[in-house]
């Protein structure tokens, strides 16, 4: 049994593969257990699953507390919340995605769950390379630390402009390249219809396929943003990798639960913002301070105190309007 003390990126083998086993359970009951049919997730159980997730996620950063040590378990807090609230902020953009294509709330399930998997493996492929670059070019993390100010002032400046889904130039390639149905064909990507042209059959893609193809680009967009705020975090793969996978395998859950609550995050954005400034800034803030890094209980406690002002402002601010979409209970 000596091969599961091998180490791998820093950490012993069998660490990686108790969080493989974790995912896969959870995987696995998501797909053959709770969600294995088509049908619409209410708001009530999207909101347990939801709590289900996130205390999971938390608990796995108590047992690499345990394990690794405080200060690990607070990089790994830190991240998870990050990952967590900029999760939050792509729900909205993949609500807007559905709305566009007139997806009903039964198909988006599927979308959402070929999504996740796809990050599952974008996110490896691209925090792998992130880890390789920083081992041996540490003055990334400065770049990295320049575009997240950079990215959350801009952020902070167009916080009230919507997601333009039909300017896409992606979106507009596929429907200039590939044939697409004029309609959903239940919750199937590709179809084989008769060409109107030829009279022939042909494969087509479907509206369903297109919206998964912009799921997965926003979920790129997303990464490129998350993933440098992780790595201004920690630049340990092993809790960059595992605070991003558990903060977005509750994403579907959590994502029927807010979209139908999207009028009540008026200033979540504006919130977002400033917590890419602020990780951004404490790199350049502990050179100045002469510390190797801003303690993580700091970096910590700051977000959570930024987030909480943001939502609950929004809370406050929106108590009285009513929700754009009708939420099934």
């Amino acid at each position: 049994m000596e091969f599961l003390f091998v180490d791998l990126l820093g950490k012993p083998l069998w660490m990686w593969l108790t969080f493989v086993a974790v995912v896969l359970v959870l995987l696995a009951l998501d797909l053959g257990v709770l969600h294995k049919d088509s049908r619409e997730i209410g708001i009530k159980e999207s909101f347990a699953l939801s709590a289900f997730y996130i205390a999971l996620g938390l608990a796995f950063g108590g047992w690499i507390w345990f394990q690794s040590g405080e200060q690990a378990g607070l990089e790994y807090l830190t991240g998870f919340v990050v990952e967590k609230s900029l999760a939050m902020d792509n729900i909205f953009v993949i609500a807007m995605i559905f709305g566009y294509f007139s997806i009903p709330r039964a198909y988006q399930h599927r979308v959402l769950l070929w999504g996740i998997l796809g990050v599952i493996v974008l996110r490896g492929v691209m925090i792998a390379a992130g880890s390789a670059i920083v081992e041996n070019y540490s003055w990334v993390l400065y770049l990295f630390a320049a575009f997240l100010i950079i990215t959350g002032i801009k952020m902070l400046l167009t916080a009230d402009q919507e997601y333009d889904v039909a300017s896409n130039p992606v979106l507009k390639f596929l429907r200039k390249k590939l044939p697409v149905t004029d309609g959903l064909r239940n919750e199937k990507f590709l179809v084989r219809e008769t060409d109107p042209a030829t009279g022939k059959l042909k494969t087509f893609i479907t509206p369903l396929f297109l919206a998964l193809v912009m799921v997965e680009l926003a979920d790129v967009i997303f990464a490129v943003d998350s993933i440098p705020a992780i790595f201004a975090i920690t630049t340990d793969p092993y809790i960059v990798y595992t605070s991003n996978i558990f903060a977005i395998l509750g994403l579907r859950a959590l994502y029927f639960a807010l979209s139908a609550l999207i009028h009540r995050f008026a200033y979540l954005k504006y919130a977002l913002s400033v917590v890419l400034i602020f990780i951004g800034s404490k790199i350049f803030l502990a050179d100045m301070l002469g510390l190797a890094k801003i303690p993580p209980v700091v970096s910590l406690t700051v977000t959570i105190g930024i987030l909480a002002a943001g939502i609950l402002g929004s809370l406050w601010a929106t108590r009285n309007t009513k929700p754009e979409i009708e939420a099934k209970h």
